[in-house]
């Protein structure tokens, strides 16, 4: 049928329209393509070609080097050995299980290590996690060689730690070992290096509190890898920060003499410089193996030292807790005589026992002294002495010299677990115990018994303050990176001179008078002599019963219900250098157990190195060949030359 020329007209016009809709719909579409490949390509190339880049570039940290640890002559305590292990990252790996046998056909695989591994990399697929560490060079390089039939495992040089000293300074710096995940949640500052595989920080002694110290800070190095996870080159490197060293002021000839001179006894001592308070000697014993920590203990390792009743992974020197018997009669003294409640030469009798609100309070002596002035109380350490002193001074003044002479303090030391020990007051007892102080209370702290509790570390200080009359504080840190520390004499001590002369001339016949209870520990080096005081704590009641009949004797009684001995003194008497004390758990006396080994200690330190039989009085010289000729010291190895001073 043929159309009129107008519908032909109308039809093209419809055409047209539709043509000019769908061709403008194409051109928007088109345009916005456009717009959208000029977004991509162009305004965020940046952001797509580093996404592209670490799909085949990792960045991985570099651990640092720990700063080591010197003694004040330079000896290396703590260093670090170059160790080589393998890691692996599961997300590279294409199949865990088989990348792992392919493993254990090359090297050993301890099964303990490595089921820990497996769960770690459970925690942290994304994370280098160790299957191995001290490989020898042998077993990395069939590693390496084999690497590419391991996806994922990555062979490697690293540093581990090592005391080349052992036991000597267990309790002093400590050990590192794996940060764990207890490490991480206590960590407040999260630095990426706690995440590196078999990455080591400080866990207890010098080594933790001196962490931010000694880690350093991380390098990092740019690698390329390929579509297996393989490294295939190193594009850049960026060196880290080493830890900065650090210096004590222990020195390691006495404190490997000390060591050994206590043996096998559960003890401890502490020597200080009293002229700066630098603690030249720190030992508690038994002691232990820290290397054996590092790279984690075994479990009957750790059983043997946690079971042993010497208790020997208990800090001694600043954890231990003792009454310090009649080492603190000094402290009962001079409260009284700064107080002008006892005049110079004044006598109390002591007949062997003090009858105070109807108790009796025995003297050590059964028989009793006598007339005794403040020399004699504390050569000959009558108890009936102080029993007067104490109801003339009151708890309140023997409390506060206590503290004035550094009793009752957790001195600021760069050890872990220092304990501030037990000063009692009225108002204590009545908080901690819900009850009144009464005036027996008062007698036993003066003997340094009852609630009055002090550590090695602070009955050394005492003593140091005695001897020089300043407010020394103890310092084990000599220097850190070459800059010295401040010394530990803050200034003059708040006591009279002539009030310490006293207490020094008493001490000065303990051990050089006729009748000193350590009489048999005096010494003569060239000249020099020393002063001192002994003490000996009880650790169990005494019942009338067993009074009646005779007190039992110390070796007598199972070793864990025996005194302890204790000894604290000073030299030279004269111009004083060093302060020492010693503590002997269940040694018995401190005169017998105490004493002695507290005079070979100082006679080292004033000696330089093994006492000279000369010193020691002629009647027991060839005892003390045959001691000191079969002491375990060690051969100290060469000392570095560029030692910073302070």
């Amino acid at each position: 049928m043929k159309r009129n020329p107008q519908e032909l007209s109308l039809s093209s016009k419809r055409i047209t329209r539709r043509a000019l809709v769908l061709g403008g719909a194409q051109v928007a579409f088109g345009g916005l393509l456009v717009a959208r490949m000029n977004h991509l390509q162009v305004d965020q190339a940046d952001k797509f070609l580093l996404l592209a880049e670490e799909n085949r570039i990792k960045v991985r940290l570099l651990a640092p080097a720990r700063g080591n640890i010197f003694d004040r002559n330079g000896l290396m305590l703590a260093g670090n050995e170059q160790i080589y292990r393998v890691s692996m990252i599961r997300e590279d790996a294409d199949d865990v299980d088989q990348v792992i046998a392919n493993l254990r056909g090359l090297v050993r695989l301890d099964e303990e290590t490595l089921q820990r591994a497996l769960r770690e990399m459970d925690r942290r697929p994304h994370q280098a996690v160790t299957l191995a560490d001290r490989l020898t060079w042998e077993e990395l390089s069939t590693i390496a060689v084999n690497v590419p039939a391991l996806p994922g495992v990555t062979p490697e040089v690293g540093l581990s730690r090592v005391y080349p000293l052992t036991a000597d300074y267990a309790h002093v710096i400590g050990y590192v070992g794996r940060v764990s995940e207890r490490d991480l949640e206590n960590e407040e500052d999260q630095d990426p290096l706690l995440q590196t595989p078999q990455f080591q920080i400080g866990k207890i002694g010098a080594e933790r509190r001196l962490e931010s110290v000694l880690r350093g800070k991380a390098g990092s190095r740019r690698v390329e890898q390929n579509a297996a996870g393989r490294i295939m080159r190193e594009l850049g490197r960026t060196p880290g920060e080493s830890g900065r060293d650090v210096q004590l002021t222990i020195d390691a000839g006495l404190q490997n003499f000390t060591q050994a001179r206590l043996g096998t006894e559960s003890a401890s001592a502490v020597v200080m410089d009293v002229r700066n308070g630098d603690v030249v000697a720190a030992v508690s014993s038994p002691s232990f193996d820290p290397n054996l920590f590092v790279s984690g203990i075994s479990v009957p390792d750790y059983a043997g030292l946690r079971d042993n009743d010497h208790r020997p992974l208990h800090n001694k020197i600043v954890q231990g807790l003792y009454p310090p018997g009649s080492t603190f009669k000094m402290v009962t003294l001079l409260a009284a005589m700064e107080a002008g409640l006892v005049s110079p030469g004044e006598t109390v009798y002591c007949p062997g026992h003090a009858d105070v609100s109807n108790r009796r309070f025995h003297c050590w002596k059964r028989g009793g002294h006598g007339a005794v002035d403040a020399a004699k109380s504390l050569r000959e350490s009558c108890d009936v002495y102080y029993y007067d002193m104490a109801q003339r001074a009151g708890i309140d003044r023997i409390s506060a010299m206590a503290r004035k002479l550094g009793l009752g303090v957790a001195h600021d030391l760069e050890m872990t677990s220092v304990s501030d020990g037990l000063i009692p007051t009225r108002e204590w007892k009545r908080d901690r115990r819900g009850e009144d102080w009464v005036v027996g209370d008062s007698l036993n702290v003066s003997i340094g018994q009852g609630f009055v509790l002090a550590s090695p570390m602070q009955l050394a200080v005492m003593t140091a303050r005695l001897a020089s009359g300043l407010e020394v504080s103890p310092r084990l840190v000599r220097s850190v990176g070459g800059v010295a520390r401040p010394s530990g004499v803050k200034g003059p001590l708040q006591i009279q001179r002539s009030l310490l002369d006293r207490a020094r001339d008493g001490m000065y016949e303990v051990v050089n008078a006729r009748g000193g209870t350590a009489g048999r520990s005096r010494f003569d080096l060239d000249g020099i002599k020393w002063a001192g005081k002994t003490g000996t704590s009880q650790v169990r009641n005494i019942t009338a019963a067993e009074r009646a009949r005779g007190v039992f004797r110390n070796e007598d009684l199972p070793w864990n219900r025996r005194d302890h001995a204790l000894f604290v003194g000073y030299a030279p008497y004269d111009d004083p250098k060093y302060a020492i004390s010693v503590v002997v758990e269940h040694g018995g006396g401190g005169s017998t157990a105490a004493a002695p080994v507290a005079r070979d200690i100082m006679l080292y330190a004033l000696h330089g190195g093994v006492p000279p039989l000369a010193a020691y009085p002629s009647n027991q010289r060839n005892q003390m060949e045959e001691l000191l000729s079969n002491l375990p010291l060690s051969d100290l190895p060469a000392r570095r030359t560029d030692t910073s001073q302070a």
